[in-house]
């Protein structure tokens, strides 16, 4: 007989192993007792899983819905239960019950022991197949929970259905259920130590996700992986012109009326108009699931789900292929730094501090409202580089750029005195999340060699783009935000006062080899009242203009990968606004259009000539030529490739013409043309500039010199003739 007490907690649902009641289980006096939880049937029978005879009818041993019965057979039975519900349905099932444990102890193990680098091959929710039923797999890391359940419309979201089995090697919860298919929404029930019922949970791993405002999961099979295609890993190479366009999805056009395109609408129109100005990679804002559209994706719920704001999975694979048949990389932004309190999701996930910190000095992120990640922990650890891998390896991308960072290496960052808790050194730094980007960064160049990661971090924190092997972080790339902060104080100075902050375009070259720099004009610079990039220029409308075409010719001349938000590679005039699509209706001004020009001439000059890009972090690949000239505010410098390729870069920051304005040359070429001139008609500008050749200039004792004519704010860019 059953027990009453596992009668009375398996009803409760707060049975501490209910799989010690359920499903089939031999009796001493020989047979199988096999029982099943099934609240709103009506009739139950046991019948044979190959012949479909009936075995036996099960009794309802309470009216709640236990049922139960005795078979008199040796071998362990393979049956299936056929159900009359109480609304007159029938159903065959098999059991949930009847299968054992699904994940092995030494895989269980590695995880517990952050030995485990793909945590997304163990937990979340994998379709699967024993023999003729299909069904899917779930399994989920709540150590300190006393019962999980899966619920669903396959159990009408009810608890008592489906309880998990504890495996005690690594606080998981598994089970197999039967007849749940790809697309079923689901989450966890968890009964915590104190035996509360939480709000229900998403899963940690889940692979997609319900629209919002729902918030359930929804299953989906682990994609299958996808390599880098060929090609692509000497485009992400330090000394490939690397050229990336940052774009917000929703707001790049409005294709549709609720306001989110799905992948295709999108791969029929953003890879080829990138491709077409030159760019050679998209860095996307988050695009994993999040429940607040206002976020714009940095504050994640779903480390292992694509937003479902865009459609279904395979929609973004076609995407990722389109982009790369454009000769496109795809960069995605990636948040592990920090997480929302939402219910549903990782916050107090098993009724205590699972996966942040469990002290606010440490585990709660003031600016954000946000929680931060408990860094020190094996699994969280597993999670998080699980969480990188899984984007690059099963979808393909070409690199991550890692959100954040700063926020993760420093325990005091943004906290008052008293407010923190320093490391076991008493230092400032955080050690365990040093350690964690280490590893992702090493997992990633063991398994994904072409695969690139950058760094948004904006502090001094020695060695970022260093490998670990030398005590570096590991990243490929780093944000220079010293750079973009200073030379975007530079050009927002009236041109009369500039000569007074020279130092602001030449202070970057004193550092600019002690990472391997990316110089980003980013969404944050467009945004919350600082306008757009054209309103933060100086002067009158024409000045904007000019100003900013010189800007964007001194960022691609200047050393480092670039990086441009969308709406300014056409000077959008109004500030970035996430709620509407860019102002595309700007480029009939013909402004707007010349700037658009530019951008994809720029593009395509950087990519065709060697020395911009290839000793872009070697100091070998620059030299001063006009350095200190204050009072003109002129700046000129060469840019070389190793292999005797040369471009010189001339910038004039005043709204005054250099006539005969003498630049001097390093020993070369003797002829030189204009490449590039950001006053150029085809841009907007007045035109003035060096057509046709350009002859060396001979200036006695100094040496060699060029002899030019500097437009009034604008960059030159010279090549050999």
């Amino acid at each position: 007989m059953l027990d009453d007490a596992d009668i009375h907690l398996l009803l409760a649902a707060c049975h501490p192993d209910p799989c010690s009641v359920l499903g089939p289980h031999p009796l001493a006096s020989g047979g199988w007792r096999i029982t099943a939880l099934l609240p709103l049937a009506a009739h139950v029978q046991l019948l044979d899983a190959r012949s479909g005879e009936l075995l036996i009818r099960l009794e309802r041993v309470h009216p709640d819905g236990l049922w139960s019965g005795v078979l008199s057979r040796e071998a362990r039975p393979d049956y299936r239960l056929a159900v009359r519900w109480k609304d007159g349905h029938t159903g065959l099932y098999a059991d949930a019950y009847s299968y054992g444990i699904l994940l092995s102890d030494p895989e269980l193990a590695a995880l517990h022991e952050g030995r485990h680098a793909h945590p997304h091959e163990l937990l979340g929710a994998h379709p699967l197949q024993f023999g003729d039923v299909e069904g899917v797999r779930f399994a989920v890391w709540a150590p300190n929970a006393q019962r999980v359940s899966v619920v669903g419309a396959f159990n009408e979201w009810d608890g008592r259905r489906h309880p998990m089995r504890l495996r005690h090697t690594a606080g998981v919860w598994e089970l197999f259920v039967p007849h749940v298919r790809p697309g079923d929404l689901y989450k966890y029930e968890i009964l915590d130590g104190s035996g509360t019922t939480l709000p229900l949970k998403a899963d940690p791993l889940g692979f997609a996700a319900e629209l919002r405002p729902g918030t359930a999961s929804r299953v989906h099979g682990l994609p299958a992986a996808k390599p880098l295609p060929v090609g692509r890993a000497e485009a992400n190479r330090r000394d490939a012109p690397i050229s990336i366009y940052e774009v917000h999805l929703p707001s790049w056009r409005q294709l549709t009326p609720e306001g989110f395109p799905d992948w295709d609408q999108l791969a029929a129109e953003l890879p080829a108009y990138a491709a077409g100005l030159g760019f050679t990679h998209l860095e996307l804002l988050p695009i994993s699931e999040h429940p607040l559209d206002e976020s714009w994706g940095y504050q994640p719920i779903g480390m292992y789900a694509l937003s479902a704001r865009f459609g279904a999975p395979e929609g973004f694979a076609r995407f990722v292929q389109t982009c790369h048949a454009h000769g496109l990389g795809v960069i995605l932004d990636w948040v592990p730094a920090h997480f929302p309190s939402d219910a549903h999701g990782l916050t107090q996930f098993d009724g205590t501090a699972l996966y942040e910190y469990a002290d606010p000095r440490e585990g709660f992120h003031h600016d954000w409202n946000t929680l931060i990640y408990n860094f020190r922990r094996h699994e969280v650890k597993s999670f998080l580089v699980g969480s990188a891998v899984y984007w690059l390896k099963h979808h393909g991308v070409d690199g991550l750029r890692v959100d954040a960072v700063a926020s993760m290496l420093y325990r005091d960052y943004s906290r008052q005195p008293g407010h923190w808790v320093p490391n076991h050194l008493g230092g400032h730094e955080n050690l365990e999340a040093i350690a964690l980007l280490r590893a992702i960064n090493e997992q990633v160049g063991l398994e994904l060699p072409g695969a690139i990661t950058i760094a948004e971090e904006s502090t001094s924190f020695p060695r970022v783009t260093a490998p670990t092997s030398a005590g570096g972080l590991g990243f490929h790339y780093k944000w220079n935000m010293g750079w973009m902060n200073d030379t975007l104080r530079y050009v927002a100075t009236d041109p009369v006062h500039r000569r007074w902050h020279h130092d602001l375009m030449t202070f970057g070259l004193v550092y600019a080899w002690s990472e391997n720099f990316v110089l980003p004009l980013s969404h944050d610079e467009v945004v919350h009242g600082k306008g757009s990039m054209l309103a933060k220029m100086s002067g009158d409308a024409w000045q904007r203009y000019a100003t900013l075409r010189a800007y964007y010719g001194f960022l691609w001349g200047h050393p480092g990968k670039k990086l441009l938000f969308m709406g300014q590679e056409f000077a959008q005039s109004h500030e970035w606004n996430d709620r509407r699509p860019l102002s595309w209706g700007e480029l009939a001004d013909p402004r707007h259009e010349g700037v658009q020009r530019l951008i994809g001439d720029l593009n395509r000059l950087y990519r065709q000539q060697p020395a911009l890009h290839k000793l872009d972090c070697h100091p070998e690949g620059f030299r001063w030529l006009v350095v200190d000239d204050r009072e003109h505010s002129v700046y000129a410098w060469a840019r070389l490739d190793g292999d005797g390729g040369i471009v010189l870069v001339v910038c004039n920051f005043t709204a005054v013409p250099r006539h005969d304005y003498l630049i001097p040359l390093p020993p070369g070429p003797s002829h030189w043309r204009e490449a590039l001139n950001t006053d150029s008609r085809h841009y907007g500008g007045s035109d003035l500039g060096n057509v046709g050749g350009v002859l060396i200039a001979d200036v006695g004792a100094d040496g060699l010199a060029l002899r030019l004519s500097l437009p009034p704010l604008a960059t030159l860019f010279l090549v050999p003739a």
